[in-house]
């Protein structure tokens, strides 16, 4: 669970929550606040036992709130991007999908997931290439284009950025 309060994961939002002993606050394990030392830490299950201890909502990530207002349309952006990943999608295109500006998309989008549109359609394109490399035997040039990305010199720069190798290298060790 640790690891996961770490990462800042929004998987495990609603399945337990991290309560700070110091402070007497509890939040959902994507809380983008500080982190506290791990020894101050203690984990429930559900919102009743962690009240029942003594603790209170922390304000910023709002653990007490079922869902965010903004959780619908996030979803739909999110599937979107991942249905239209060979696209090359602009903020506009993802704007004009959902219905509203693409200064505010960016921004309600970075705001729920933490990541903007974009980097986020990077991860989903790097997903791909992954699935690519490890079940085809497709040229890292196929894969490339097969993930969506328009050229390979910005596949090569995102993959390595996001998994800390080459296409190549994330091949040979995966074998």
């Amino acid at each position: 669970m640790w690891v996961k309060i770490m990462a800042c994961d929004q998987t495990y939002d609603g399945l337990f929550f991290t309560a700070v002993k110091t402070t007497k606050i509890y939040c959902r394990p994507s809380c983008k606040s500080r982190k506290p030392k791990k020894i101050n830490v203690e984990f429930y299950d559900d919102i009743q036992m962690v009240e029942s201890a003594g603790y209170r909502a922390c304000k910023r990530c709002q653990p007490e709130v079922e869902h965010s207002p903004h959780t619908q349309l996030i979803k739909k952006v999110t599937a979107y991007l991942i249905n239209e990943y060979k696209q090359q999608l602009t903020l506009q295109d993802i704007a004009n999908h959902v219905g509203i500006s693409p200064y505010h998309l960016e921004r309600l989008f970075k705001q729920e997931t933490g990541e903007t549109p974009r980097t986020y359609l990077e991860k989903v394109r790097i997903d791909k290439a992954v699935y690519f490399l490890k079940n085809t035997s497709y040229t890292n040039l196929e894969i490339c284009y097969e993930a969506g990305f328009q050229s390979p010199s910005n596949f090569y720069k995102v993959f390595r950025h996001l998994k800390h190798c080459s296409p190549s290298e994330y091949r040979t060790q995966d074998q």
